[in-house]
């Protein structure tokens, strides 16, 4: 896994203050993006939570995924949640260190009072002493929120600030993407009350050493609960390693009700689903890959739209027409772009890939953030990517109509074509059947097919000059 240190400048440590006003809970920001561009402390919050102790709880599940390794507890280094403010609503977002979890709270409208909600992104200072105050809150009295520095801090932050080296992994930024493309797939499946969701998500299994339990589980639809099933019958759900939903354990007093999303089982393969608990104000969403050992990074369901020059293109174009749209109307994007809604949903891909949109599933909506990675970095530190492009490079791709060869080291491998999805005579498609993703081999022969697809039209519009 490779990783990259990247230093949090913060002008304070974030910390639950009491006052003779009450409480005050002070996120502090690093570096983030707005629409007035880069700023070193943007500040997207400052008003009261309508609901303090369930939104204290809903940031440490939040905290908790960033903290877990959910096949390895091994103690590492806390990780900071991700904070964008779209307007309406504030999003804090983590990944399990193993991959395999993706976290996000939402504080919507009726959760922060009335207050207006800047618009940007950037990380949060979420240290071990505020996880314990924040652990010792009872009640709920007036709690104040500041996302980022007060007017009085905005004076003094020229002085020292408190510095974080945190190892980011490239996996983050690839699960961030293939979350993206997997949930934008999904259907709601079951809606428990809040009493059958606590009694439901109170029956999984906990685990004292804090892993995962390995292999693939199912539960389904029966009455007003869900129960466990040992076969994928049509409406289950997958549910691998259990233990990963812990986190929700957090909020279990404040939900008014448990939301599950997920694909159709198709062929009994396990999959990817969305457990989401609804909370007065707020939503806390755990999405879970299709197995403990299986982090989001190597799905491989951006790959098609990092493949082709086409989405690059429209996603350069999509992309100035961005604003922090909490809900990402793909129907006016295509008439402002001038594109069709399906090369726009493509241009989305291509642009999750860099961070700079999420999807949410009780919208059934994607949304605009910006992460601070560059463009580029995600196809640089994609294996199959960067492979397939090689073995273009080399020309060792043979097309023969609906079929092509491929020389990869001392192999030959053959790609066919069958109903628009390549199939491939190597391991990987074996293994995974194009569940995955396409392999190397399939993906050089796409990059070639569309280049020579994309000569055969400049020549033919040249001929006719």
């Amino acid at each position: 896994m490779t990783r990259s240190t990247q230093a949090l400048a913060y002008a304070r440590p974030s910390a639950l203050e009491s006052g003779a006003d009450g409480r005050l809970l002070g996120l502090e920001t690093s570096g983030g993006l707005t629409p007035a561009g880069a700023e070193a402390h943007p500040t997207f919050f400052s008003g009261f939570l309508t609901s303090p102790q369930t939104a204290a709880r809903g940031l440490l599940a939040v905290a908790d995924v960033a903290a877990a390794r959910y096949l390895d507890p091994t103690p590492r280094p806390l990780l900071d949640p991700v904070v964008t403010g779209n307007g309406d609503r504030l999003r804090f977002e983590s990944f399990s260190g193993c991959c395999g979890v993706y976290a996000r709270l939402d504080v919507l409208r009726d959760g922060l009072d009335g207050a207006e909600t800047g618009h940007g992104t950037t990380n949060v200072d979420v240290n071990n002493p505020l996880r314990e105050a924040l652990s010792r809150m009872t009640g709920d009295s007036p709690l104040h929120l500041r996302v980022g520095p007060g007017e009085l801090a905005v004076t003094t932050l020229g002085g020292s600030v408190v510095e974080k080296k945190v190892p980011l992994p490239e996996r983050w930024l690839r699960g961030f993407a293939e979350a993206q493309v997997a949930t934008a797939g999904f259907d709601l499946r079951a809606e428990l009350s809040a009493a059958e969701a606590v009694r439901f998500l109170r029956s999984l299994p906990r685990s004292s050493s804090g892993r995962a339990s390995r292999g693939v589980g199912w539960v389904i639809p029966s009455g007003k609960t869900l129960r466990p099933t040992t076969r994928p019958v049509p409406g289950a759900v997958c549910l691998p390693g259990p233990e990963r939903l812990a986190a929700l354990q957090r909020v279990l007093r404040g939900a008014t009700a448990l939301r599950v999303y997920g694909p159709a089982v198709t062929d009994g393969v396990a999959a990817s689903a969305a457990w989401e608990v609804v909370l007065p104000g707020m939503r806390l969403t755990l999405t879970l890959s299709p197995d403990t050992a299986r982090g989001f990074s190597g799905e491989g369901g951006v790959l098609e739209a990092l493949a082709t020059d086409e989405a690059a293109q429209d996603a350069e174009l999509v992309s100035v027409l961005l604003a922090w749209e909490p809900r990402i109307d793909t129907a006016v994007l295509a008439a402002r772009s001038g594109l069709s809604v399906q090369r726009v949903r493509a241009a989305l891909v291509r642009l999750g890939t860099a961070g700079r949109v999420g999807y949410d599933v009780a919208d059934a909506a994607y949304f605009h953030r910006e992460l601070p990675y560059d463009a580029g970095r995600a196809e640089r530190h994609n294996p199959r990517l960067v492979d397939a492009r090689g073995l273009v490079a080399a020309g060792a791709v043979t097309l023969d109509g609906e079929s092509a060869s491929v020389v990869s080291g001392p192999q030959v491998y053959r790609v066919r074509e069958t109903g628009g999805e390549l199939r491939c005579t190597c391991v990987w498609w074996s293994e995974h059947q194009g569940r995955r993703g396409p392999c190397k081999h399939a993906l050089a022969v796409r990059m070639v097919r569309r280049g020579a697809g994309a000569e055969q039209s400049a020549a033919t519009v040249g001929g006719t000059r």
